[in-house]
C-alpha cells in the first residue's frame, strides 16, 4: 500500500491528538495537584486511597463535555487550566500511540512520523509469497483432500458467499426473525436472522481441534496457550477448550455476530479474551495465506489470463478491529498473539518494536501503593496500565509480527474508543481519517460496560464510521478486491463480537441497530434469579417507589419532578440527616446540584471531577452531620470505591448500572458507628423502563410482580436473603 497515505493519515492523527488530548490530561491533573492541608483523620484515608490512582479518572473525558454543556460550576472549580498536568512526555506518549517516532526534527522541533520503513517491504502482502513450511494446509488446493477441506472452512464459506441484491434489500428492510434454544454452559440463546433457512446452531459437546479448520500453527499452539484455564475434569478428547470457550468459539467460528453479557473480570474474562484472540488470529492468518498463495499463482500465470479468480482482499488492509478499555488489555492481547504464533521455544517469532511496546503499554508494579483496600473486581478491572487513550496497528506475516505498523499496512488494530475518536475526528475537521475502517471483517468490542463509564458517544461515533467506502484508493489493486467490498456490502459480512458484564439498553441498541451480518446474530439472554439485594448484609427496609412515565424520552424529566415533589420533601426535616443520594447520570447530578443550590439546601457533593481536597471536605462534613445531604455520582464510585461513612438514609435516584453497586452502597452503612439503627432507610426510584436493572437488583420474579403492580414495594432485608 502507498506510504504517502499511511503518512498523511498518521500525521493528521498526531496533530489532532495534541488538541484532543488536553481534556483527558485535565482529568489527570485533577489528581496530581496537591490538596489543601487537612488535619482530620479522613484526609489520611483519602490520601492513601488517591496515592496510586493518578490515571483512574482518564475515563471521564465524555462527562467533561457534558458538564460544560450544562454550564455547571464543578468543572470551573475542579478542573485546572488546559496547560496544567500536560508534560512533553505525556503528549509524546499519546502521539506514539499511532506510531510517532521518538526522534525529533531539529528544524521544526516537532515529532517525525513513525512509519517503520525498515520493515515495510518485509510485511507487504503484495510483494511476499507463501513459505511452504509455514503455509496452511488449506491455503492451496493442489489435491482433492485439501480442496474439500478448504471448501468446508467456515472462513472460506463466509467470505466467498455471494449475496444477491434482493437478499441485501431484504436485510435492510425486513425485521429479523428470532428463535430460542438452551445450551449447557451459555444458557438461554436467542438467534436472530433476516435471511431464511438459517438453522439454529446446536452446542458441540466435544470439539476436536483438527475439525475447527484452524490455521496450521494454531492447532498445536492453542492447547498449550490455553492450558492455564483447563482443569483436570476436562476429558482427554476435549483438552483444549473450557466448556465456556467451546460454546463461544462454536458460535464465533460460524461467523455469526455474538453478544455475551456475562463477562466477569474476576472469573471468565481471560478465558473469553483467549477465545476471541484465537478466532481473530485464525481469520487473519487464513486471509493473508490466501493472498500470498494467490500472489504465487499470479506470478506463474500466463499473460492475458483472467485475473478475476484472485479477488481476495478488501479496499484497505485492516481486517480486525479490537476495542478494549485500557492499555493493559492491549498488552495482554498482543502477548496472546505472540504465544499463539510461537510453535515452541526454539521457533520464536520475530516481533518488531517489542521493547517500545512493553515500555508504553506495560506498567511498573512498584507504582501502586500497597495500602489500598479495594474489592476484588476493582483490582481485576484496573490492573496494570489503565491509560484509556491509545491505538496501535499490528501486522502479521507468517513467522513475524510488526507492532506500530501504519494503519494501512496493519492486519489488526487494537484501540480504545477515545483512541478511535481522536483519529476519526468530527464532521468539518480538515484532518480526520476513517478509510482504514472500510474493510473490517471482525469487530471485537470487549468490556463494553466500561465504555458506559467512559464515554458511550465514542462507541456510537465509531459504529457510524465503520465499513464505509473509502475516500481515497490508498494504492489498492482493484483487480484483487472482493466484489462484496466494491458493492459497499462490507457491513453485511462483518462479524461483531460484543462482550459485557451486564445487559444495558445502550449496549443492546448497538447490537440490534449496528450489526447487519447476513449470517445472523446470537445473544445470550439469561435472567438473574436472586439479584444483588441478597448480598446486602445490614438490616434495612428497602422502599421501591415507582414513577409513571409516558415514554422513554420523558423518563428523565418525570424522575426529576417525582424526586423534588414527592421524595425530597420527606427528607428535608433535620431528623433525616446523613442522607446520601446516589446518582448514576452526570447530567442528573448537575441538575440536582443546581436545584439544591437554588433551594439553599444544606448539602455537599462528590463527582468524578472533584479534587482530592474537595472529596476530603465533603466526606468529613457528611460524617459529622454538618451537611445533611451528599450528592454522589456513580462514576466516582466506579473509579474510586471510597468507603463513605455516616450514611443513615440512602436514596437511589436511579438504579445503578452495575447491580453489585447496590449492595456495596447499602453495606457502607456498616461503617456508621453504632451498628444497626432502626431509623435507617433506603429508597429507590424506578420506572417500567428500568426492568433490566431492576431484575439485576431484586431478581426476575420480584421484578415481574413490581412491574405489574403500580404500588410502592417495601422489602426488608435481614442480611440472610
Amino acid at each position: 500500500q502507498s506510504e504517502t497515505s499511511d503518512k498523511s493519515s498518521s500525521e493528521s492523527d498526531s496533530e489532532t491528538e495534541v488538541e484532543q488530548v488536553s481534556v483527558y490530561h485535565k482529568l489527570l491533573a485533577t489528581l496530581k495537584t496537591s490538596p489543601e492541608s487537612e488535619s482530620e483523620e479522613e484526609e489520611d484515608e483519602s490520601e492513601s486511597e488517591d496515592a496510586g490512582e493518578s490515571e483512574t479518572e482518564s475515563n471521564s473525558e465524555g462527562s467533561q463535555e457534558a458538564g460544560e454543556a450544562d454550564g455547571g460550576e464543578e468543572e470551573k472549580n475542579d478542573v485546572p487550566d488546559q496547560e496544567e498536568g500536560i508534560t512533553a512526555e505525556q503528549t509524546l506518549g499519546q502521539e506514539q500511540a499511532d506510531g510517532a517516532d521518538t526522534s525529533c526534527d531539529p528544524n521544526h522541533g516537532v515529532i517525525e512520523e513513525f512509519t517503520d520503513v525498515k520493515h515495510e517491504s518485509e510485511f507487504s502482502l503484495e510483494t511476499n509469497f507463501m513459505e511452504e513450511e509455514s503455509g496452511d494446509c488449506n491455503a492451496d488446493q493442489r489435491d482433492g483432500n485439501s480442496s474439500r477441506a478448504f471448501s468446508e472452512d467456515p472462513f472460506k464459506q463466509h467470505m466467498d458467499k455471494e449475496l444477491e441484491e434482493k437478499e441485501v434489500e431484504k436485510m435492510s428492510t425486513l425485521p429479523k426473525t428470532s428463535s430460542q434454544t438452551k445450551w449447557p454452559r451459555l444458557g438461554q440463546l436467542t438467534f436472530y436472522s433476516t435471511l431464511e433457512k438459517h438453522k439454529t446452531l446446536k452446542a458441540d459437546k466435544q470439539v476436536d481441534v483438527k475439525q475447527l479448520c484452524l490455521h496450521k500453527p494454531l492447532e498445536s499452539t492453542w492447547p498449550k496457550v490455553n492450558k492455564q484455564f483447563l482443569s483436570s475434569v476436562n476429558k482427554a478428547s476435549d483438552a483444549s477448550f473450557t466448556p465456556l470457550q467451546r460454546e463461544l468459539f462454536c458460535i464465533m467460528n460460524t461467523y455469526r455476530d455474538l453478544f455475551y453479557p456475562e463477562r466477569n473480570a474476576l472469573t471468565n474474562g481471560e478465558e473469553i479474551r483467549h477465545a476471541y484472540c484465537l478466532h481473530a488470529l485464525n481469520h487473519v492468518l487464513k486471509a493473508n495465506a490466501q493472498v500470498l498463495s494467490n500472489n504465487a499463482k499470479r506470478r506463474d500465470q500466463k499473460p492475458g489470463t483472467n485475473s478475476d479468480d484472485y479477488r481476495d482482499q478488501g479496499l484497505t488492509r485492516p481486517k480486525v478491529l479490537m476495542i478494549v478499555p485500557f492499555r493493559e488489555c492491549a498488552l495482554r492481547i498482543v502477548h496472546i498473539f505472540i504465544s499463539l504464533l510461537e510453535v515452541n521455544d526454539k521457533k520464536k517469532i520475530d516481533v518488531s518494536n517489542k521493547k517500545r511496546f512493553k515500555g508504553e503499554f506495560g506498567s511498573d508494579p512498584e507504582e501502586k501503593p500497597p495500602n489500598l483496600k479495594r474489592p476484588e473486581d476493582y483490582e481485576a478491572v484496573f490492573a496494570g496500565n489503565i491509560d484509556d487513550h491509545f491505538r496501535i496497528g499490528v501486522a502479521i506475516l507468517q513467522k513475524s509480527m510488526r507492532l506500530y505498523a501504519p494503519f494501512y499496512s496493519s492486519d489488526i488494530i487494537i484501540a480504545s474508543p477515545l483512541g478511535m475518536r481522536t483519529i476519526i475526528g468530527a464532521e468539518g475537521e480538515k484532518k480526520r481519517d476513517f478509510d482504514f475502517l472500510s474493510s473490517i471483517e471482525i469487530l471485537v468490542i470487549d468490556q463494553a460496560d466500561i465504555y458506559l463509564m467512559q464515554n458511550w458517544e465514542h462507541v456510537l461515533h465509531l459504529m457510524k464510521h465503520i465499513n464505509l467506502l473509502p475516500l481515497d484508493a490508498h494504492g489498492v489493486d482493484f483487480s484483487r478486491v472482493r466484489m462484496l467490498n466494491l458493492n459497499n456490502w462490507s457491513k453485511y459480512y462483518r462479524q461483531t463480537l460484543l462482550f459485557s458484564a451486564l445487559q444495558d439498553p445502550q449496549i443492546n441498541s448497538v447490537f440490534n441497530k449496528h450489526c447487519f451480518n447476513y449470517m445472523g446474530q446470537v445473544a445470550i439472554r439469561n435472567v438473574p434469579l436472586s439479584g444483588s439485594i441478597s448480598h446486602v448484609v445490614v438490616q434495612l427496609p428497602h422502599v421501591f417507589r415507582r414513577l409513571e412515565a409516558e415514554n422513554l424520552t420523558s423518563v428523565i424529566d418525570t424522575r426529576f419532578q417525582f424526586f423534588i415533589n414527592k421524595v425530597l420533601p420527606e427528607y428535608r426535616d433535620a431528623i433525616m440527616s446523613h442522607t446520601l443520594i446516589y446518582v448514576p447520570s452526570y447530567f442528573d447530578y448537575v441538575r440536582l446540584r443546581n436545584y439544591f443550590k437554588k433551594e439553599e439546601l444544606n448539602f455537599t457533593h462528590i463527582c468524578e471531577y472533584t479534587k482530592k481536597a474537595g472529596v476530603c471536605r465533603a466526606r468529613r462534613f457528611f460524617l459529622k452531620g454538618e451537611k445533611q445531604f451528599l450528592l454522589f455520582t456513580e462514576r466516582f464510585h466506579f473509579y474510586k470505591r471510597y468507603m463513605i461513612k455516616g450514611i443513615r438514609n440512602l436514596i437511589f435516584y436511579e438504579l445503578p448500572t452495575y447491580s453489585h453497586f447496590y449492595s456495596e452502597i447499602c453495606n457502607m452503612m456498616k461503617a456508621t458507628g453504632n451498628g444497626v439503627d432502626a431509623t435507617w432507610t433506603c429508597t429507590v426510584l424506578y420506572s417500567k423502563y428500568d426492568a433490566q436493572k431492576l431484575a439485576a437488583v431484586v431478581g426476575v420474579d420480584r421484578t415481574a410482580q413490581m412491574l405489574q403492580s403500580k404500588k410502592n414495594v417495601h422489602l426488608f432485608v435481614t442480611g440472610e436473603n
